[in-house]
């Protein structure tokens, strides 16, 4: 196992700059309208494998709309987005077997609460994946563990802690071996002391080279974590940057982001 991926300066690591070399996902001008609104306008960036992305902004800027797009939760009207290769906008393009490779934790836990944690961790396995419950079992309880919760197994989510249910979220998406994780401000609706919980879980799967887009507030995440920082205003990409470039020079960024800065770096 490479255990390199997020131990030291990564320029200067050749293995990580190897393995990063590989575009999982690639956003080409991306427009998208509700109606008469247009909630996201001309968007472009691109994910490397084993690249740690957050997309952070003032509230109603399009973050959560622009990462709903990527595994096509949120139809857009104008542009493209391929992932893995595959292009979303094909006609022939199978959406939920694509989704079943793209990790995805919610704001909210999206957990089914008349099914024990068990049960959550396999039934998409097993529905989506066609996986076998000895299999589905197997995979869901290792993901567990690697939250931290195999204690729990047998519970249904209502008997656990927002950041537990939070942390079984992310287990389970774990479990269908997806290629990169998505993070819809994993975080927001969390108790602030059940929040480092998360964050934890957050951090190793970075360190263990987890390809990861993330929308969230949690600047001090992003700074420890990422390798760029997408900043958003009313649906546009303002700034796409080094995330030393985006909080070691503020004074280089564009108003907009400067503006929100001086604002969170006071804290």
């Amino acid at each position: 196992m490479v255990s390199c991926l997020r131990s030291g300066p990564r320029p200067s690591c050749a293995i990580c700059n190897h393995i990063r070399t590989t575009t999982v996902i690639n956003i080409k001008n991306v427009s998208k309208w509700y109606g008469n609104f247009q909630v996201l306008s001309d968007c472009s960036t691109a994910i490397q494998k084993s690249e740690v992305v957050v997309v952070c902004g003032p509230s109603g800027s399009g973050k959560s709309t622009l990462i709903k797009t990527v595994n096509a939760l949120e139809p857009f009207q104008k542009g493209e987005i391929v992932v893995d290769g595959i292009s979303l906008s094909d006609p022939k393009t199978n959406l939920p077997k694509l989704r079943s490779r793209v990790g995805m934790v919610f704001q909210h836990f999206e957990l089914f609460p008349h099914l024990s944690v068990t049960q959550n961790l396999t039934l998409a396995q097993m529905k989506v994946l066609g996986r076998g419950q000895d299999e589905a079992l197997k995979r869901g309880l290792k993901m567990l563990d690697r939250v931290g919760l195999s204690a729990h197994k047998d519970k249904f989510p209502g008997q656990l802690s927002g950041g537990q249910q939070q942390r079984v979220a992310i287990a389970r998406a774990l479990s269908m071996d997806p290629i990169v994780m998505l993070f819809d401000e994993p975080t927001s609706a969390l108790d602030p002391e059940m929040v480092g919980e998360v964050l934890d879980v957050m951090i190793k799967l970075a360190n263990e080279g987890m390809t990861m887009m993330c929308v969230t507030h949690e600047m001090g995440f992003a700074r420890k974590v990422s390798d760029r920082v997408i900043f958003m205003d009313a649906g546009k990409i303002i700034e796409d940057c080094k995330k030393e470039e985006f909080f070691g020079s503020p004074e280089a960024r564009s108003p907009r982001a400067k503006d929100f800065l001086s604002k969170i770096l006071q804290h």
